[in-house]
């Protein structure tokens, strides 16, 4: 049965006549049949353009923190942009994003720029110009951005592409990247800790950089296992290799002060976007004094026309100013608890082998075993398929996670205790039609 109501049909057929498949990221094609139009979002809510409403657990594939049109949030962008937008000079509303994310995250320095991607992709430049080398490590399943030096074994990477764990292959995950890319590029097993220590023991001085989602934002939530971070950071000191914590999801979702607050471990470089600015384009660059002054005008480059905009700013300055001053995380940690319990107590009645995995404010579904998975192969392990089975049966009664098993189910502060029972009552419902 069609997701596609009526007019969702026609707008959608209207957009694939003038955008590829479309949509305008290949994420959000779902297949001719299923791939939505929205209408409008408002708090916890979406609308399709038939008006049916969703309790949305994807919100933008994280960013939207604090709810759909948060007023606050709104009205700060719109009286920001009735006095300019781009201006080419700093801005008052720029110098208080950079206080409020230095506060909350204990970094030194920050730069602006308008997406995660942008983000990584300068920071994997500081580091490299930081530390004069050029190889850089990453984790399968870590997605960094649309950069061609990050897509290799992302969680959109088929298993039998990765190699074995004691040699694993940078698998490249789309067409178009130059071959000799690769050579810069060391994809590990993420929670393996030998294969790290024998990596940087015998490549030190070859490697510039160690990216890593503290969680596996792309791959089910995967938390690292106790001791992992420490590990990346205790060799990264010791080699003199730019830690760079990619927080794009994780950033003002786990704490306040993101994964590095979560973990109590302080990264050299870190990556923030989404819910930075509850689903306006503004993202950042954050990092200690040392590696952050690399950026040396005429030596190093960072630039971007729409780094530090208006629009995104204002927005970034509201979000943060509620985050710091409410109970955002608390809410959402309590809202999200409930329903990662309650899935756990539907899943297990149904006898469906399963783990809730990652956090309250992201957390994820594994299915087909009892046994947490540690990385990204064994996630590609589980029951994708009834995974999938399940999502859609959600969907279909209004409650819309993704519906692809890798994607977290993502909470925002709108989202209510009457909500999560709407969702858990759902929930036992499409398990139950799945099974059939």
């Amino acid at each position: 049965m069609s997701l596609q109501g009526p007019k969702t049909k026609e707008f959608f057929e209207r957009a694939a006549k003038v955008i590829p498949y479309g949509v305008n990221s290949n994420f959000r094609y779902w297949g001719d049949e299923d791939t939505l139009v929205i209408r409008r979002g408002e708090g916890a809510y979406v609308w399709d353009m038939d008006g049916k409403r969703y309790i949305d657990y994807r919100l933008g594939f994280g960013p939207i923190i604090l709810g759909h049109a948060e007023p606050r949030v709104v009205k700060s962008v719109q009286e920001a942009i009735t006095q300019g937008t781009t201006f080419a000079w700093t801005t008052p509303l720029e110098v208080e994003v950079a206080e409020r994310i230095t506060r909350m995250t204990g970094m030194d320095k920050v730069r602006l720029t308008n997406t995660g991607s942008e983000a990584t992709m300068h920071a994997l430049r500081i580091a490299r110009a930081h530390t004069n080398r050029e190889k850089f490590i990453k984790f399968e399943g870590c997605y960094h951005g649309q950069v061609d030096y990050f897509m290799y074994s992302t969680a959109s990477a088929d298993k039998r592409m990765l190699g074995s764990r004691r040699s694993p292959i940078s698998a490249p995950t789309t067409s178009g990247i130059p071959k000799d890319i690769a050579k810069y590029v060391i994809n590990l097993p993420f929670n393996d800790f030998e294969r790290l220590e024998e990596t940087i023991e015998s490549q030190w001085n070859e490697i510039a950089a160690v990216f890593v989602e503290p969680v596996l934002g792309n791959a089910a939530g995967i938390f690292p296992l106790p001791g992992y971070l420490e590990k990346i950071r205790e060799l990264t000191a010791k080699h003199g290799i730019v830690l760079v914590f990619d927080e794009v999801k994780t950033g003002f979702r786990l704490a306040n002060g993101g994964a590095q607050e979560y973990f109590g471990i302080q990264a050299d470089l870190a990556t923030y976007a989404k819910a930075l600015g509850n689903g306006f384009p503004v993202a950042a660059i954050a990092g200690r004094e040392e590696v952050m002054s690399t950026i040396e005008p005429g030596a190093v480059a960072h630039g971007g026309t729409y780094s530090g905009n208006t629009a995104g700013v204002a927005a970034a300055a509201a979000t943060l100013a509620i985050l710091e001053e409410e109970p955002v995380i608390e809410t959402i940690n309590q809202r999200g608890q409930a329903l990662m319990e309650g899935i756990d107590e539907i899943l297990t009645e149904a006898g469906i082998p399963h783990v809730v995995t990652g956090a309250p404010s992201m957390f994820s579904l594994f299915i087909g075993s009892d046994q947490p998975p540690r990385d990204f192969r064994d996630y590609l392990a589980g029951d994708g398929e009834l995974y999938e089975e399940i999502a859609m049966e959600l969907i279909r009664r209004g409650v819309q996670p993704d519906a692809d098993g890798r994607e977290p189910w993502f909470l925002c502060y709108a989202l209510s205790q009457e909500d999560v029972a709407e969702t858990l009552s759902v929930f036992n419902e499409a398990v139950k039609a799945a099974k059939k």
